[in-house]
């Protein structure tokens, strides 16, 4: 484990947000969606690649409300512009499940 300060933590922005778009990526290198998440008014719509094929489908994806980092810059993923990082953990084999909110909150929430 590597300890980090409570500052260092509070410059990591995690976000509510709520996937309104997902689609195949068929040009990832692994299985992946091309998915599209409203962060609220201040933030709006981001669009990231992700790795969740194993549990989710596109359409199992929208109106989840989801938990993103939004400050880590944009990456290049296949010629897709990737905005934020959506979060979660590996299952037992390695397949990612999503953090999810509930009950819901507002879109652009930061985690406290």
């Amino acid at each position: 484990m590597n300890i980090i300060s409570y500052e260092d933590f509070e410059g990591v922005d995690l976000r509510s947000g709520t996937i309104v778009k997902a689609e195949e990526f068929p040009r990832a290198n692994m299985p992946a969606y091309k998915v599209w998440a409203d962060f609220g008014p201040e933030i709006g719509i981001l669009q990231t690649s992700a790795q969740v094929t194993v549990h989710y489908t596109p359409e199992s994806l929208i109106g989840m409300q989801i938990v993103g980092c939004v400050n880590l810059g944009e990456k290049n993923i296949a010629g897709f512009k990737s905005q934020f990082l959506l979060v979660g953990f590996s299952d037992a084999h390695d397949a990612i499940c999503l953090i999810t909110v509930d009950p819901k909150v507002p879109n652009g929430q930061k985690m406290h």
